[in-house]
């Protein structure tokens, strides 16, 4: 029954689009007709409105929080699936046909939910990045391969699925990579 009931309820939950939700409740828009016209926070926060940016930002966290805790002192055996479950929820939701958000909000919170040392390596780097470039898409992509690094040197227990987590969120930001290497990339602002 796990094997069922894991991936699925996790990636239900990862599939809920808080900032499709948001937009829509409190400002009567779509959020896909709005900026890149993607469901996440940063994408949120150009709607105008930074209350909904870091309400969307807090949710997309929280939602892979809640399984990835649970499963972690339930089934640890499975943790592993249900982050990926969860990541490709918020990437893939059903609701949504299946064209959803980059997932970086989502693995911030499958990341701390695994171990904090690596969560905080993952927010140091990205705000140094994005603190220097201002691009939020290049400080995900920089952030999320630190990890594997960070790993590769100090503990290899679970590299491979880091490795896979980086490989998804650089594809999730293929777009965004072609507009860097054309200097076309929007910075953002989070304020």
């Amino acid at each position: 029954m796990e094997y069922l009931f894991i991936p699925l309820s996790s990636y239900l939950l990862g599939s809920i689009p808080f900032g499709f939700i948001l937009t829509k409740i409190f400002l009567k828009k779509d959020i896909r007709d709005i900026g890149s016209g993607n469901i996440g926070a940063t994408n949120a926060l150009r709607t105008g409105n930074s209350l909904i940016g870091f309400v969307t930002l807090t949710l997309d966290i929280i939602k892979a929080v809640i399984p990835v805790i649970y499963v972690k002192f339930n089934y640890p055996d499975f943790i592993f699936i249900a982050s990926l479950s969860v990541f490709l929820g918020h990437v893939f939701p059903i609701w949504l046909k299946f064209k959803g958000g980059k997932g970086v909000a989502t693995y911030v919170g499958i990341i701390f939910s695994l171990n904090l040392i690596y969560g905080f390596v993952f927010i140091g780097v990205w705000l140094v990045t994005f603190l220097i470039s201002k691009y939020s898409s290049l400080s995900s992509i920089i952030a999320s391969l630190t990890i594997p690094i960070y790993l590769a040197i100090f503990d290899t227990t679970n590299l491979v699925f880091f490795i896979i987590m980086f490989v998804l969120i650089f594809y999730t930001h293929r777009e965004n990579v072609k507009r860097l290497k054309n200097k076309e990339e929007s910075k953002t602002k989070i304020y």
